[in-house]
């Protein structure tokens, strides 16, 4: 039996940092330490303050390698922010033995040939992702690997992002001592955890609307078609809150949780209007704000305040989704995670903006300590361990690889009981 795996993930983002660890056996992705801390340092998803970040980042990873009793190596990190950007992008090659099959090495070099592509120098790419492949004209190909043919295509999908937020961000990160595995864009992560395969193949748009910006990563055909990143989130509703009622940004923060989270009474009969009137006003005093108003009317905070900032986000997701031109090509509607997605209404802003399906999007597939994280605003967290589990080497067991050791040995000429103990020793390494 193998030992699992571990793989642990930072999520830095606007309104809190999250670093999560698990354990990936051959089943299931266990959670065996998570810790989250308020952001510091952070806005709209970039580093503003290194030294700040940095602390927040370190607070966040000892408290989860406490939970964990692990300490850690390496870890996955999560890319946000309005400078990520994406275009798809295909490459042609010839198969190396057309007489024979075609090998993962010419899926390699098919893929780098995608890869050429004009960047100005203050960019990088991220990722680069197939989503199909075309062997001798024949389209649609999942995974050519196997698959007889002479000239192999590929159409790709590139995110990519400025070098210096990149830069700033793997800093920040290396204070830690940990080792950065992979930079992996905060949409695709929160996909990894809140979409289903269904979804993906029909096509669906995710957004995940975190405190400063709203990720929007558009599937179709089962792999990534667009993604972009707009400048706005859940704290411009906390923003409107506070100017609208002339008060701080903290008890602005409580009123939405508060009126987020307190389910309302069903309406009242007729001769009742002064009880749902009553239930209608909001004492601050119940909710241990101490402000110059006493009280605040629920209905005047979601139609009047809250509602026309979730329709504005909308608005320009719906753009992004024309822009995209993708329109009509995601009948699975549109998934809603992050922790904007618990903002009262955001379901009927978004039905009423868009005219498609909605749903709020929560982590599956993770086990273990999960009664926390259970919540859209840990979307991206918990898809940072199921891409760490799902991408090959997606996480570490021992501090250093007996992988790399093994492919360079067998180099050394042997002989006689020293072969024979190098053979032993070959069938002991992963």
């Amino acid at each position: 039996m193998n030992k699992p795996k571990i793989i642990a993930g930072i999520d830095v983002g606007s309104s809190k940092i999250t670093t999560i660890i698990g354990s990936a056996g051959e089943e299931e992705v266990k959670v065996i330490g998570v810790a989250s801390v308020p952001s510091r340092g952070m806005r709209k998803g970039q580093i503003v303050d290194i030294e700040e970040a940095t602390a927040g980042v370190i607070e966040s990873v000892e408290a989860a390698e406490r939970m964990a009793g692990y300490s850690l190596n390496q870890v996955l990190v999560s890319v946000g922010g309005p400078h990520l950007s994406s275009q798809n992008s295909t490459g042609v090659v010839a198969v190396a033995e057309p007489e024979g099959e075609i090998t993962p090495q010419d899926v390699e070099r098919v893929t780098e040939a995608a890869k050429a592509i004009s960047l100005p120098s203050s960019r990088e790419i991220i990722h680069v992702i197939p989503r199909s492949f075309t062997v001798d004209g024949q389209g649609g190909i999942k995974d050519p690997v196997g698959m007889s043919g002479v000239r192999l295509e590929v159409e790709t999908h590139i995110i990519t992002g400025s070098a210096t937020a990149i830069r700033n961000l793997t800093k920040c990160i290396s204070e830690t001592g940990a080792n950065i595995q992979g930079l992996v864009a905060s949409g695709l992560a929160a996909a990894e955890s809140v979409l289903t395969e269904t979804e993906k193949e029909l096509g669906v748009v995710l957004v995940d609307i975190g405190g400063g910006v709203t990720n929007v990563v558009i599937f179709v055909e089962g792999a990534p078609f667009y993604t972009s990143v707009l400048p706005l989130g859940a704290k411009n509703v906390t923003n409107d809150l506070a100017i609208g009622l002339r008060v701080s940004l903290e008890t602005a923060e409580k009123i939405k949780v508060a009126i987020s989270t307190k389910e309302k009474k069903p309406t009242l009969p007729a001769g009742k209007e002064e009880e749902l009137k009553e239930e209608d006003e909001i004492s601050l005093a119940d909710l241990g704000i101490n402000e110059e108003i006493k009280t605040v009317s629920r209905k005047t905070l979601t139609e009047g305040i809250i509602k026309p900032r979730l329709n504005e986000i909308f608005a320009m997701v719906g753009l992004e989704i024309k822009n995209s031109g993708a329109a009509g090509l995601t009948p699975a509607g549109v998934v809603i995670c992050g922790g904007g997605a618990q903002t009262v209404g955001i379901v009927q802003a978004a039905k009423k903006t868009l005219s498609m399906p909605i749903r709020i999007g929560t982590p599956r597939g993770v086990a273990g300590l999960i009664d926390d994280i259970q919540t859209p605003d840990f979307a991206v967290a918990t898809g940072l361990l199921l891409y760490g589990a799902k991408t090959e080497g997606g996480g570490s067991s021992l501090p250093f690889s007996f992988k790399q050791i093994g492919k360079k040995l067998p180099k050394i000429p042997v002989g006689g009981v020293a072969n024979k103990f190098w053979e032993l020793l070959k069938s002991f390494l992963p």
